[in-house]
């Protein structure tokens, strides 16, 4: 027996340019980064003692080696511009979090994070996490708005996802993302994006799912009643 999509968000992302007669330089492009935490789960009391590795696969190709921390020192491998990369531990709550500067369509992968334990009769196994998907979209979003609809903790991963209207189901300007496993619970997640012109903002979108548990709907009008529109803004709706 499978388990029901628990939790869904939708994420609205707006980005409005004008333009007016002014000398003024236009504004810098917008940067974003990612940021990824991988646990470390050990009984070794030096956590700074610890070397962790963080690989990155893209689809259909072998995961190759992003950079390495051995105590406070990041190493990032040749092929990769060491500046837009940074990692830090926390000996606290034993974690390593990869963080990802301004992000481009190529850092579009799953990334995974490794290390070495010491085991029983002084042997070192070498542990992985279950990694993280990082999905970039490499469209300008000018004069427009995107929604963003993330499904998380179901499984069989076999799940269907369309964007309509009040009418009609809606396929343009629709991107859609792969499955993932997401938890160690061997459960799964998907996204997907719609992309409308800013003229079209007020009307109303849904992102609808199917699978062998049960069916459920997202409006994109239930965003603006829980949140003001503003510049630049993402907001975010878990439905009952």
């Amino acid at each position: 027996r499978g388990f029901p999509a628990q939790t869904s968000h939708l994420l609205a992302h707006r980005r409005v340019i004008t333009e007016e007669n002014s000398r003024e330089p236009p504004p810098p492009s917008i940067q974003h980064s990612a940021r990824m935490t991988c646990e470390i789960q050990t009984l070794e009391t030096n956590f700074d003692g610890i070397i962790i590795h963080w690989y990155k696969q893209k689809e259909g190709e072998a995961p190759g080696r992003l950079l390495f921390v051995s105590g406070r020192k990041v190493t990032v491998e040749s092929g990769f511009d060491a500046n837009r990369y940074m990692a830090e531990g926390n000996s606290v709550q034993k974690q390593c979090i990869l963080t990802i500067k301004d992000v481009i369509p190529d850092d579009a992968a799953t990334y995974y994070c490794a290390y070495w334990d010491p085991h029983l009769w002084s042997t070192w196994i070498k542990y992985f996490g279950t990694g993280t998907k990082l999905i970039v979209s490499g469209k300008k979003h000018e004069n427009q708005t995107t929604y963003v609809c993330l499904i998380e903790k179901f499984y069989p991963e076999v799940i269907r996802v369309k964007w309509t209207d009040d009418e009609k189901e809606v396929t343009d300007n629709v991107v859609k993302g792969d499955t993932w496993q997401s938890t160690k619970e061997d459960k799964y997640s998907i996204a997907s994006w719609l992309t409308v012109p800013a003229e079209n903002e007020e009307k109303n979108y849904y992102c609808k799912y199917e699978h062998e548990e049960e069916k459920a709907s997202l409006s994109t009008q239930e965003i603006t009643k829980s949140f003001p529109r503003k510049s630049n803004s993402v907001c975010v709706m878990v439905p009952k």
